[in-house]
């Protein structure tokens, strides 16, 4: 295994470990009368996490998120509006095999800031146009 396919690989597991975390609490925020989530198109599209290692695609109820290097499948489930700025994703992990569910606040519409149930935060910010 070269030195390139080690830190590949723990960039991964890293992104995994975070991607496993997700689900939980919902940060509050003000409402600032910005209802994107019930936008049409809501948070339908392509997501990337900050750092820039999976895309996560919200099609039509349904979540997946793929490696951005390897284009390896990372997670699969699925998704719901809350209420207009509160999206739900329930989701399987498939590197751990574990089941995991987020809910995220739609900031704007090109960021939704999400906490899981042990209290790890993260942000997704969307990738393209939005709808």
């Amino acid at each position: 295994m070269t030195f390139r396919s080690i830190i590949k690989s723990a960039a991964v597991t890293g992104s995994l470990v975070m991607l496993a975390t997700l689900g939980g609490c919902v940060v509050d925020a003000p409402n600032y009368g910005y209802g994107y989530a019930n936008r049409t198109g809501g948070v339908e599209g392509n997501w990337s996490d900050t750092g820039g290692v999976a895309t996560s695609s919200f099609n039509n109820g349904v979540f997946v998120t793929i490696a951005n290097d390897t284009g390896n499948r990372l997670a699969e489930g699925n998704y719901r509006y809350l209420d207009d700025r509160n999206v739900e994703i329930n989701f399987t992990s498939l590197v751990r095999n574990q089941p995991v569910r987020a809910n995220c606040l739609v900031v704007n519409p090109s960021q939704m800031n999400c906490t899981n149930d042990a209290g790890s935060q993260f942000t997704l910010v969307r990738r393209g146009a939005f709808g």
